[in-house]
């Protein structure tokens, strides 16, 4: 039997309806609701599950996996990522099309997990249009406003505030150590770039601070524990914010890096000569060329990098041509959560994938077509009516409930009302909107109203579905048809039933459900 955990813990993570809110998962007590002498009255495992009796009468069931799963933390620390040296891009950077990251989860979720891992990737193609950076952290998150306003541009200025905003080479820095918190994702797009020299560069800074720890401990402690004050003025603006250069989180992994010469301010606490000692020999690291990754961004391309992470750089570059890159902050904790979705929508596609490919692939309910088949012989036909996309995606669908409650669809030929349209559309409700699920749910109540209000459709139902039809209460009766019709889903709820019915040939040929997948996606919440 698998080990228990402390009975607190086991009993605040508690995933029933009563200790959590079912819609989004938020717990319904607090800690000091529970009594002071709980503890475990029995247990068992049964069907993958840790099933507990607690001393307070309370019951909970929790997954034997998800017992056993290990915590990845907040992605913001060195756990997990790719620290890197110039090299190891030998084969190339990070990247990936405009068009395509737009129109493919898939390569959405790439880009962002490399933003996550390496800390950095680049978008090819994005349009070369003013304010167009914008858009693209807009596709995975918020504008981070500051000082430089919503947007900057990074190009020779007559009075600059900064000296990224001359010709002159900029040495590997972050951006914005003097704020806190600091902004944790820099964007760059480069619209025109004709001037000889201006490439840009990039140092990984965890790696940098990792191998001060290797080499030097006493600097890395040093320079851990030692708060440097970063400072900026100019005429509008006085910022101040008194943070480590190496930050690390309370196990020690190293979560941010703030290093930028030009905004070190002056130092009068602390033991200042190691200080020095320590800066001066992490700066050396980060100057190493083995670490400098050195790429030229062309008009079109945009830079998304980890502001917490990666120092980034710039060579000086002659006046003879134009260089005009527009930037603007964002955080890593949007990214984060948009890869998350992604994911969690990954997962559910394929989970669907698997229903189509695994126990949809049986026997229909009486049919002599699977439930896979009749499934995608209805979102064929919902296609080929040229229904709107959550219309097809109700079509395919609809039927998911036979295999979901507590009921299997075997139930219902043996007499049985499983209610699999209520149970498919609940199960669906995670992953999709109303006008995708309710269809679902008010199909086989929509098969009930056709049978009382349209002559002749009941005598085409197929054996099996007038079978289904009795044990599903039959047809409605006046009231309950007129009631049926001013539902808000039930004219597109009359749609897929007819799908439904003209779903049933054997040997048909229709797209996979992989041909659906990218519909699905674009639907998912």
């Amino acid at each position: 039997m698998t080990e228990q955990p402390p009975p607190y813990w086991l009993r605040d993570n508690c995933p029933c309806a009563e200790c959590r809110d079912p819609r989004n998962g938020q717990k319904l007590f607090q800690i000091d609701d529970l009594p002071p002498d709980l503890a475990v009255a029995a247990s068992t495992e049964l069907d993958g599950h840790l099933e507990v009796l607690w001393s307070d009468g309370h019951r909970s069931r929790y997954p034997l996996d998800w017992l056993a799963g290990e915590d990845g933390g907040d992605g913001r620390t060195e756990q997990g990522k790719r620290l890197w040296a110039a090299a190891d891009f030998a084969r190339g950077i990070p990247e990936a099309d405009w068009g395509t990251y737009l129109t493919d989860p898939a390569e959405q979720a790439a880009v962002l997990a490399a933003v996550r891992r390496s800390g950095f990737a680049v978008l090819r193609g994005v349009p070369t249009v003013e304010g167009q950076v914008l858009r693209v952290a807009e596709s995975f998150g918020y504008v981070r406003v500051t000082n430089y306003g919503e947007l900057f541009d990074v190009r020779v200025e007559p009075d600059p505030n900064n000296l990224a905003f001359t010709n002159k080479a900029i040495a590997p820095h972050t951006d914005n150590p003097y704020r806190d918190p600091v902004p944790t994702l820099q964007l760059l797009h480069c619209l025109e770039n004709s001037a000889t020299g201006g490439d840009s560069g990039l140092v990984d800074g965890f790696k940098a601070a990792a191998l001060l720890r290797d080499e030097a401990p006493e600097h890395f402690a040093t320079l851990t524990r030692t708060p440097v004050p970063f400072v900026f003025r100019d005429r509008r603006t006085e910022l101040r914010a008194d943070r480590p250069l190496i930050d690390v989180d309370p196990l020690g992994r190293i979560r941010e890096v703030r290093f930028n010469n030009r905004s070190i301010g002056t130092l009068r606490s602390g033991n200042r000569d190691a200080f020095y000692t320590a800066y001066r020999r992490f700066a050396a690291i980060t100057l190493r060329p083995a670490l400098q990754l050195t790429f030229r961004l062309g008009p079109g391309d945009c830079l998304v990098f980890d502001n917490t992470r990666l120092l980034h750089a710039r060579t000086a570059f002659q006046q003879d041509g134009h260089r005009h890159l527009q930037g603007c902050y964002a955080d890593l904790d949007s990214l984060s959560s948009t890869l998350a979705v992604l994911h969690r929508r990954s997962a559910a596609l394929d989970e669907l994938a698997e229903l189509f490919a695994g126990e949809g692939a049986g026997e229909y309910l009486g049919e002599a077509v699977t439930m896979a088949e009749h499934m995608l012989q209805a979102a064929a036909a919902a296609e080929a009516a040229g229904a709107p996309d959550h219309l097809i995606a109700a079509a395919l669908l609809h039927d998911v409930g036979h295999f979901q409650g507590a009921l299997h669809g075997r139930d219902l030929m043996e007499g049985q009302d499983n209610r699999h349209s209520h149970t498919g559309a609940d199960w669906l409700t995670g992953w999709f909107g109303p006008e995708v699920t309710e269809p679902v749910r008010l199909h086989v109540a929509a098969k009930r109203y056709l049978c009382a209000v349209e002559p002749g459709y009941r005598a085409k139902l197929s054996e099996a579905s007038e079978y289904t039809l009795q044990v599903q209460g039959g047809p409605m009766d006046q009231d309950e048809a007129a009631a049926f019709a001013e539902l808000p889903g039930a004219v597109d709820a009359v749609a897929v039933r007819r799908w439904d019915e003209q779903a049933k040939e054997p040997g048909l040929k229709t797209p996979d459900f992989e041909h659906y997948r990218p519909l699905l996606a674009a639907l998912m919440r």
